[in-house]
């Protein structure tokens, strides 16, 4: 069974923008990534799925590295730029400077970081997996750059939003209730 993009059941997943740097074949590329996960702390690794059609795609099968920056809720003109079209027809790093945009060369790997981001991580190539129509990329990072206090744009429902009001914890007294329930069930 599929689940297409923009169908009822994919719109209730929650997300955040990852915008993908990288360089190879098509130069110096920036492109919107909703898949975008931390699947490690030690070693931080984090995994983007891309389609095999993307220039992005092409740029981190041969350079093997790429950049990951956690858009902020004030880049939601860079998202949007970033996704709306192809690094393979479109220089969308002069695009966006001409915006007003800014990028800085990564410390230890050859692609640009967006500046301004929520959160800017290097990362090498260090896995790749075919899933569906995607490919899976692992990287492991190598270069984190100073946190902003920015908070990253969440995804939903093929909408950018803020993060919100602040759900609650369970409370203490419920929790030890549940704690004694686990040690009533624990299988012997």
């Amino acid at each position: 069974m599929n689940i297409p993009w923009g169908s009822d059941p994919a719109k209730k997943f929650v997300t955040n923008v990852g915008l993908i740097t990288s360089t190879g074949p098509y130069g110096d590329n920036i492109m919107s990534a909703e898949w975008t996960h931390q699947v490690s702390y030690e070693p931080g690794l984090i995994a983007i799925c891309l389609k095999s059609s993307e220039a992005t795609h092409a740029n981190i099968e041969e350079e093997k590295e790429f950049g990951i920056n956690l858009s902020a809720q004030d880049q939601n003109v860079l998202v949007s730029v970033a996704g709306g079209s192809s690094g393979k027809n479109v220089n969308k790093i002069e695009l966006l400077r001409e915006l007003g945009f800014k990028f800085s060369r990564a410390k230890k790997i050859k692609v640009l970081m967006v500046d301004g981001a929520a959160l800017n991580v290097e990362c090498r190539l260090v896995n790749t997996i075919e899933l569906g129509d995607h490919t899976l990329f692992v990287g492991e990072a190598v270069e984190v750059h100073p946190i902003t206090a920015k908070e990253p744009i969440v995804y939903h429902g093929q909408k950018f939003w803020k993060l919100g009001d602040n759900i609650p914890r369970t409370s203490e007294q419920e929790m030890n209730k549940i704690k004694s329930l686990i040690e009533k069930h624990t299988k012997k």
